[in-house]
């Protein structure tokens, strides 16, 4: 048997949700370039293209966002779960948390019939919102921020996030970020979650398995790594000071490199670099942007490492007013409905994920008899 450290370059499952084709640089959803929706499509466009297979008419569309809109409430015991937390709780920890506790509220949770997980993530794309940003002002003692009927998906979710009304530009960036971070083939955290509902598990505890997935620093968490990184230098001469410092240390870079875009920049990172650049001129302060375009050129230079989708999507979120705490549980809600396709799919076509290993320990030890315990 061959083995392959971290599984690299190892088909795991066939799939007719995403595919990444490095060479034509092209994100692939539903036989859709990502790049393409995300620039003419909105997120609740993509959903349904995750979930239907197809992209919707406005009528479909309408009444896809009717029911998602239907689902924007959480059951009080949730949010009472949320005031007993410590303060110090991340947010990612309150969201894997919510998710779990929303299990007991799904009265046909053992049904994993396609139209039942259908539903359960439909309930999910409206209720993860409410999970994320909900958590976050309770454990901050914030007022919380009531959904909005006359927004949109993403102007609504970054309404109760930040308490402000955002603007057209703010939305439409915001919801290219939830596009870009939908789907992406088969990650940590995706991987995680086909695993777990490879046992038939429930939608929930493979949604809660993938949270605890992505809030590890090598996945999810570098985009708030990132940004910590930016407010740390706060001028582009400090920013290059500090990543040669840290190049020099042979500390690990967050947002740079990929295992899968190697040789070329990640398509998600161009688009959020493009977005940056838009909010810079719309709010007359260009200096992220000339900070990330410094370490993106230290980094190349010096490591041949390119950017990744975090590292654009970082000061995108700073500049939206978004708390860095909340960058990676952004990112799982907006992989909701990815992950969901995933469960979807894993159910409707399971088997098992049972691996073996490279042995590599002792053969042949014996016991000894004479010395076992009375």
């Amino acid at each position: 048997m061959e083995y392959r450290p971290g599984l690299e370059g190892i088909v795991a499952a066939e799939t007719s949700i995403s595919f990444l084709d490095v060479e034509n640089e092209e994100i692939v959803i539903r036989g859709y370039d990502l790049l393409q929706l995300a620039k003419a499509k909105t997120y609740l466009e993509a959903v349904y293209l995750l979930l239907a297979g197809k992209l919707p008419d406005q009528q479909e569309l309408a009444l896809f966002e009717q029911q998602i809109y239907a689902q924007r409430e959480l059951p009080p015991a949730v949010t009472d779960v949320f005031s007993c937390l410590p303060k110090g709780t991340h947010p990612m920890d309150a969201l894997r948390t919510g998710i779990s506790v929303l299990a007991s509220f799904d009265p046909s949770i053992e049904d994993r019939s396609e139209a039942a997980n259908q539903a359960r993530a439909i309930s999910l794309l409206g209720k993860v919102p409410l999970i994320v940003a909900y958590s976050y002002r309770i454990l901050h003692d914030l007022p919380l921020m009531q959904p909005d009927a006359s927004l949109g998906y993403g102007a609504n979710f970054l309404c109760m996030i930040t308490g402000e009304k955002p603007t057209e530009l703010e939305a439409s960036i915001f919801e290219r970020s939830l596009i870009a971070y939908i789907e992406h083939e088969l990650p940590n955290s995706t991987f995680a979650a086909r695993v777990i509902a490879s046992t038939y598990a429930d939608m929930y505890g493979a949604l809660t398995g993938a949270v605890a997935s992505l809030k590890g620093h090598l996945h999810g968490g570098a985009n708030e790594a990132v940004m910590y990184m930016l407010v740390e230098a706060a001028t582009t001469e400090q920013y290059e000071s500090l990543l040669y410092a840290k190049l020099a240390n042979k500390e690990r870079i967050m947002g740079f490199g990929h295992r899968v875009y190697m040789k070329k920049m990640d398509p998600r990172a161009l688009l959020m670099k493009e977005a940056l650049y838009e909010l810079s001129q719309w709010k007359q302060d260009d200096r992220l942007y000339h900070m990330c375009e410094a370490g993106e050129a230290i980094m190349l230079k010096e490591k041949g490492l390119y950017p990744n989708l975090d590292y654009y999507a970082a000061p995108v979120y700073f500049m939206l007013g978004i708390p860095i705490e909340l960058y990676t549980p952004i990112f799982l809600s907006a992989r909701t409905a990815g992950l969901c396709a995933h469960v979807i799919e894993q159910h409707n076509q399971n088997r098992l994920f049972r691996p073996r290993v490279h042995y590599v320990g002792e053969r042949h030890l014996q016991v000894n008899q004479d010395t076992k315990a009375n």
